[in-house]
């Protein structure tokens, strides 16, 4: 391929070329409008006016031939071809970002840079520490923090829209593609809510036979879907039809405690994986106002096993820190 005078994309082979007139901006605001929704708040993110931007993504249809989007009330939405530019444009944009950064460094311009995913629902002191400690690891590196969800294969990571993501590693995705590498720092397990009035309450632990014909609160899986999953087919071991009630209020303990107690059949609920496998469940103030205190499941059959990921294609002495970060946290 090579780039015309205008700084648009071309190729020598017809039959299989970009086309003609396509640019990087243009590309750059398609991924912003579909990311953000609306041309609105996509032309915000661009510091472009919207009818500017409406006009140079009506021009990258003519470009392509079809439309990408379809333009709604509500706002927009893909069209199948639409889709299939999106993810094509995301790997083109962020070749160009990586390349850019390691001509800079080689040129000693600028610092390292490094895309961090951060998983939704982690628990807090975890994320705490991974954050602390790679930032101590790495005092010239610029980390660009981003929260958000990850799917089974790290597709963010495969794609490169990010370099490294702090995740759940599930039982499909602990043989990573390459060209991803992964250390596991760690296992956790939930607090699982019980009555107080419960036999379990009062040695701290619960079987899952028992558990398993209980009414149980946790959710909603679409928070982690891997982990949900998991827990899911192992209580349903123990009762085939078991299935999990969604949390009431979404990412209020204390509110959903209280409806738990409440309730006219035997309540638990159950948290995400909260703390390393083994260590005894922290009660808090709200345990004896709701009638609930937190037990752990004998045997520790619920566990998630959290993993530092990252893409094989970084510079090395960025691979050497995500490693020596998670070996720290998993000492």
């Amino acid at each position: 391929m090579e780039k015309a005078e205008n700084g648009s994309i071309s190729s020598l082979d017809s039959d299989n070329s970009a086309p003609q007139g396509v640019e990087l901006r243009h590309l750059r605001y398609f991924v912003a409008v579909a990311e953000a929704g609306t041309f609105t708040h996509a032309a915000e993110r661009m510091y472009v006016g919207q009818p500017t931007l409406s006009q140079q993504i009506r021009r990258l249809e003519e470009f392509v031939g079809t439309p990408l989007l379809q333009r709604r009330r509500e706002g927009v939405r893909l069209t199948e071809a639409g889709t299939v530019l999106l993810e094509e444009s995301r790997a083109v944009l962020s070749l160009v970002d990586h390349g850019v950064s390691r001509t800079r460094q080689a040129a000693g311009l600028g610092r390292s840079r490094l895309r961090f995913v951060v998983q939704p629902h982690l628990p807090p002191s975890l994320a705490a520490e991974v954050v602390s400690r790679l930032r101590s690891a790495a005092p010239e590196v610029d980390v660009t923090w981003l929260e958000t969800s990850l799917d089974a294969d790290f597709s963010s990571i495969l794609q490169r829209r990010a370099d490294a993501a702090l995740g759940w590693m599930g039982l499909e995705n602990r043989a990573l593609p390459d060209p991803l590498d992964v250390m596991d720092i760690g296992s956790f397990e939930p607090d699982v809510w019980i009555p107080a009035r419960h036999q379990g309450a009062a040695n701290g632990a619960i079987g899952l036979d028992e558990l398993a014909r209980m009414h149980i609160i946790h959710g909603p899986r679409h928070a982690d879907p891997g982990t949900y999953d998991a827990w899911r087919s192992v209580l349903r071991t123990r009762n085939p039809s078991f299935d999990f009630t969604d949390l009431p209020f979404w990412q209020s303990l204390p509110m959903t405690l209280a409806f738990a107690a409440t309730g006219s059949r035997p309540s638990a609920v159950l948290t995400g994986p909260c703390r390393l496998v083994g260590l005894a469940p922290q009660s808090t103030a709200d345990a004896g106002r709701h009638e609930m205190v937190p037990v752990r499941v004998e045997g520790s059959p619920l566990t998630a096993t959290a993993g530092l990921v990252w893409s094989t294609d970084l510079p090395r002495e960025l691979q050497q820190v995500l490693f020596e970060t998670a070996e720290k946290i998993a000492a």
